[in-house]
Formats: C-alpha cells, structure tokens, sequence
C-alpha cells in the first residue's frame, strides 16, 4: 500500500466514522444509502491497494517459496537453518567421510565457480612520474605495455619532463617493470630562506 492509498483509506474511514457518530433510529434512508455507498468505495480502495496474502509466516520472505516441513513455513529461511546445521557437524567431524580407498570426495561445484574457473586479473599498466616526494600518476592506465612505454617515451621528450619516469604493472599487486631517470627526493622550498 503506498502513502496516496493510506491516505485516501483514512479519508475514508473518518467519513464512515463520522457517519456512524450521526446515525439513529430515525436515520432517513437516503443517509443509510450513503452510508452504504461509503463502506462499498471504503472495501474497493483496502481490495485494491492490498495483494496477495502471504504464503509464509516469515517477516523475511513473506511471498517466498514454501516448505511443509519448516515452522514458519519458509522454504529459504529453512535451506539456510540446515546448510548451518551440516556445516558445524562437518567443522566438528573434520569434513566429509572418506570412501574406501581414504579418497576425500571431490567437492561439487558450486553455483559461483571454483577458484580455478575465475578470469585472471585484468591487467594494466600504469605509467608514473616522479614528483620530487613521491610517485605520481602521470597518463591514464593502459592495458597494452607498449602503448603505455610509447606514453612514457613522449613524456621524457616533452620540456617540463619529471626527474624519473616508471611503469608499474598493476594487477591483484604492483610490480615496478621499468624505470627511467633517477627519483631524488627534492625538499620543499622554505619562503624566503636562503
């Protein structure tokens, strides 16, 4: 039920209370009528503004998937409580049994992939300039190593060029593939101070 349907049910619901306040025994009619005609629009607004009723007696899956044999009658909530409830006897008794052979079984597959279905990482490489303190990046990291060293080739010839330039492949880690020039630390100037 959204807000604009709460507030036209309440709209509602006052009217028919108030018209319930007014009524007697020489009520005419025509205001029963009314009255009538109140309760029908007031039953149409709570039918439509409400949907289906709740296949579960769980706050977490309401409309969810529903299992005879769970409490609440949850099907998802249930899957969890026994996933858990298998992974501490396995944590307890040092994992699943072995075969006759002393084999440990091979685990399935999950629904995510194993390790060794995971992509590599994507590399790039990231050219960086030395800033006289620190290293900078100096260009946009490239997935090509010769596009990247070329990028670095121009930025030596440029007048303004930086003391040392590297280029560092960036994956799960870093690793400094090559560099040029020397990185000396520069002190900041003191204002005025000779």
């Amino acid at each position: 039920m959204n807000h604009a349907q709460m507030v036209a049910l309440g709209r509602m619901l006052r009217v028919l209370g108030e018209s319930g306040d007014e009524l007697r025994g020489d009520t005419p009619e025509e205001a029963l009528h009314e009255i009538r005609a109140d309760l029908k629009r007031a039953l149409d607004l709570l039918e439509e503004s409400t949907g289906p009723a709740p296949t579960t007696r769980c706050s977490q899956h309401p409309y969810g998937p529903v299992d005879k044999a769970a409490p609440d009658g949850c099907l998802l909530c249930e899957t969890r409580r026994r996933s858990n409830h298998r992974s501490a006897y396995r944590d307890r008794w040092g994992g699943a049994p072995a075969d006759e052979a002393g084999d440990r079984p091979t685990p399935v597959p999950s629904r995510y992939g194993i390790a060794a279905d995971t992509p590599e990482p994507m590399v790039r490489w990231r050219p960086e300039a030395w800033s006289g303190q620190a290293w900078q990046l100096c260009g946009t990291p490239r997935r090509d190593q010769r596009e990247a060293e070329l990028f670095l080739a121009a930025c030596r010839r440029k007048a303004d060029r930086a003391a040392a330039y590297r280029l560092v492949r960036e994956s799960t880690s870093f690793e400094v593939v090559r560099m040029w020039g020397e990185p000396i630390v520069v002190r900041p100037e003191t204002g005025g101070g000779l």
